[in-house]
């Protein structure tokens, strides 16, 4: 009987338990009934997340938590934003004090399988190339030869140009560092010819130099790095919301649909066009979101071109070429699935 009444006591924790963790499972709940989105980001970088000195904050990581905010509360302003460093990763988001990742860690399979977060989708496919002096004339990474290459003292870092160096026949020579941030002020006082490392940062780097436009990242990729938004495993539902909310921003564009023509395209025939605006079928339902949530994200944010060009245009100083984030049709390898 005792041993009976230990069972019943155990089934009774655990049914007391499991409604908890539903709840907590259901973070599309969870925000609205807070009011507005926490999404985070690891580092402060140019053009992908920062602050402003009023506090506002700008960049292309910054109008994808943007987005989710519009799909889930209709509204993309109703988001607090989070820098995460490094040692922290997905620690909040397990705990449920931030809602998403919109950029972290590059996405491996160990990341992905083992810290409890789940990645959704790629966002932004980064990876490793070099930056630079424009007056060296060099246009390509394959010219390089008899340079000082900065860079950061990891092994993936040196091991991904030695190869390339190597298989290019080149001579080149190291100039290592610990921290990525010595890469800038060593390139800034002329101490390398070229500074080895993720695109993302060296067009932050870039930024940061009194003239961008005389420094130039070449168009290779030497290695992959592909960035998108984390979510806690356990909800589906989220999972499913925050990806097809950048399918929404990459379809927009496929479609030609953005912020400014919006309107007049609700008045088109195409049925990819209308499925995406809310107007035929309701494919908000089974994410628990407004029949016309995809419309309401390109009229906050724009499409993914227009969020690419706000924060890596002509009109910031520093152009960033797409490369490997153009669309599959334009030679990239950004592709999201149709809605239907």
């Amino acid at each position: 009987m005792a041993s009976s009444g230990g069972l019943l006591l155990f089934l009774v924790l655990v049914l007391a338990i499991l409604p908890v963790s539903g709840a907590l499972a259901q973070t599309l709940e969870k925000v609205r009934e807070r009011g507005f989105l926490i999404c985070a980001a690891s580092d402060s970088l140019d053009g992908f997340s920062s602050q402003d000195e009023n506090g506002v904050w700008t960049g292309f990581d910054v109008d994808i938590c943007r987005a989710i905010a519009a799909a889930t509360l209709g509204d993309a302003d109703l988001v607090e934003f989070r820098l995460l460093p490094g040692y922290s990763r997905f620690a909040q988001l397990q705990d449920g004090d931030i809602d998403v990742v919109s950029r972290n860690a590059s996405w491996t399979m160990e990341r992905d399988v083992r810290y409890g977060a789940r990645y959704v989708t790629t966002s932004f496919f980064d990876g490793q190339s070099f930056l630079v002096s424009a007056d060296k004339g060099i246009v390509s990474a394959f010219e390089l030869t008899d340079v000082t290459v900065c860079v950061i003292d990891s092994g993936d870092a040196r091991d991904n140009i030695r190869k390339f160096f190597f298989a290019n026949q080149a001579e080149y020579r190291e100039l290592i560092y610990e921290e990525l941030d010595d890469l800038s002020i060593a390139y800034a006082a002329g101490r390398c010819d070229a500074v080895a490392g993720p695109v993302s940062f060296l067009q932050s780097l870039r930024r940061s130099l009194p003239d961008p436009s005389k420094h130039r990242i070449m168009p290779e990729y030497i290695s992959k790095s592909p960035f998108g938004p984390t979510v806690r495993e356990g909800d589906d539902q989220w999972a499913d919301i925050v990806r097809w909310t950048i399918f929404t921003l990459i379809n927009a564009e496929e479609l030609g649909v953005n912020s400014l023509n919006l309107q007049s395209m609700m008045s088109a025939h195409t049925p990819a066009i209308r499925r995406l605006l809310g107007l035929e079928q309701d494919f908000g339902k089974p994410l628990g979101l407004k029949p016309d949530w995809m419309a309401t994200v390109i009229a906050s944010v724009g499409n993914y071109g227009e969020i690419f060009e706000r924060h890596f245009g002509a009109q910031t100083g520093a152009a960033m070429l797409r490369g490997p984030n153009a669309l599959w049709s334009q030679g990239g390898l950004l592709y999201a699935p149709p809605i239907r």
